[in-house]
């Protein structure tokens, strides 16, 4: 027998966990349905262990440069088998709150197994059979494998197996320079591996002067950048070659970034006449498949593939499936934070996007980090603050590339999504010595040029002169 639910989650990833907490509370019937483990990438191989192990690398770096301070200090070793228990560690503090029991003493239904579509309104989850009024699609993604020369013969990790290593790597060769192949790089680095990373670009979704301050920050680590896309790849002798136009290098770990490709296999989506392709699942303002009742979220969207996005999407498409009205959950105002040191966070449009859309009314701001007083007592001044204006003074976009830079980004996102100017930002007090500060310093900096060029300062300059 057909056991019957309000909404049938697939796929318990931070989307699908966001989705069935909030259904959950709203008084529905709903079922959780997971193939692998409860939390997805993010809390396995993603976003909880990157960050856990970019932290211990942090520690090592910080002991490394402690002479520069007036401390004295041995220079760090890596246990390596330590550092994978502490990681592993912090995965299993915050896997405890996503527990199969957990979810279930808060009225979730979770059912550990693959979920299959039989027909648009019934799939088969291991040796159960669920009915559904609604069904939400929050699978997620896995690694693309890129097509280099010899990859298939040659031994590597992707984010998925990195965290199984036991011994850290004399040499490590990157390929990739997105977000995880950056974040990675540097932690390894830091570790004590000779890191070589291939890329044309680093973070190529960034504004280019990313790509100069990163490389400037990892060049002064010891790490080796190759300017190029790695073409080719051999292992002899337990050594493994990687070759690009740009430049070789050896090593024996080979780490794969290149991107990652929504998970719609064995779902069995075309029994539905849910349509989806390699790109992912097409998806409307709401969040519906074209099958009115299916609705997708997160990674399998194809859209960006960031955690916060997919439970921020997951949480709508639930709100928009039980509750009467809709709220759009696609939005060109996402932000997103890459964790090297500096961290490299961004909101809106970039200057080349913005360039696209309203050209020549276009302003950039800038302010370098060097400016920025608390920057400079950490002795952080790597980085800098790029701000994205219209000619009307309306915010269009924001990059900040400092230590926290993900944590101001916030106040750049509330800005887009009041549609904001940037002198509004110079109204709110910022707490003094903080990189926040630089916010609030360069938007005064807007705010006086727009005063003092305008008729009206140029009005009460004229006056002011003439009562002194």
């Amino acid at each position: 027998m057909a056991e019957r639910f309000d909404m049938v989650i697939i796929g318990a990833g931070s989307g699908g966990l966001t989705a069935a907490g909030f259904a959950a509370q709203l008084g529905a019937k709903v079922a959780l349905v997971e193939k692998h483990r409860i939390g997805g990438d993010c809390t396995w191989t993603g976003c909880v262990p990157s960050k856990a192990l970019l932290k211990v690398a942090k520690i090592a770096q910080q002991v490394r440069q402690a002479h520069h301070y007036g401390i004295l200090a041995e220079p760090p070793r890596t246990d390596m088998a330590r550092v994978r228990a502490y990681v592993r560690g912090v995965i299993n503090e915050i896997y405890a709150h996503e527990a199969p029991d957990e979810l279930r003493r808060n009225g979730i239904e979770v059912i550990l197994a693959p979920g299959r579509f039989l027909d648009a309104q019934t799939i088969a989850a291991g040796d159960r059979t669920l009915t559904a009024k609604y069904f939400l699609v929050c699978t997620g993604a896995h690694p693309v494998h890129p097509a280099i020369a010899g990859l298939d013969q040659t031994p590597f990790v992707t984010y998925e197996t990195v965290f199984d290593l036991d011994e850290l790597p004399k040499r490590l060769a990157v390929v990739g320079g997105g977000p995880v192949g950056c974040e990675m790089a540097q932690a390894f680095q830091r570790l004590g591996a000779q890191v070589t990373l291939f890329a044309e670009r680093l973070l190529p979704k960034e504004e280019p002067e990313v790509d100069l301050t990163l490389r400037t920050v990892f060049g002064r680590e010891g790490m080796q950048c190759i300017p190029g896309r790695a073409r080719s790849v051999e292992r002899q002798n337990g050594v493994i070659r990687v070759e690009s136009h740009a430049g070789t290098a050896e090593a024996e770990v080979l780490f794969v970034a290149t991107g990652r490709r929504p998970n719609i296999a064995g779902l069995d989506l075309e029994k539905a006449g849910v349509q989806a392709d390699a790109r992912g699942i097409p998806v409307d303002a709401n969040l519906r498949t074209n099958v009115k009742h299916i609705f997708a979220a997160g990674d399998v969207v194809g859209g960006h593939q960031f955690t916060h996005f997919a439970g921020w999407q997951a949480f709508l498409a639930v709100r928009n499936a039980l509750l009467l009205g809709s709220t759009p959950g696609v939005t060109d105002i996402v932000p997103w934070v890459t964790f090297t040191d500096p961290e490299v966070a961004h909101v809106g449009l970039t200057e080349a996007a913005a360039r696209a859309k309203y050209g020549a009314a276009v302003k950039v701001h800038h302010r370098s980090m060097q400016h920025t007083d608390r920057a400079v007592c950490d002795n952080d001044t790597d980085g800098f603050l790029k701000v994205i204006s219209h000619g009307d003074g309306t915010l269009l976009g924001a990059t900040m590339v400092a230590p926290r830079a993900g944590e101001a980004v916030t106040e750049f996102t509330l800005a887009l999504n009041h549609r904001l100017k940037v002198t509004d930002v110079a109204n709110a007090i910022h707490a003094y010595p903080t990189y926040a500060t630089a916010v609030q310093q360069l938007a005064a900096s807007v705010a006086v040029e727009n005063f003092l060029g305008g008729a009206a300062g140029k009005l009460i300059q004229g006056l002011s002169k003439m009562i002194r």
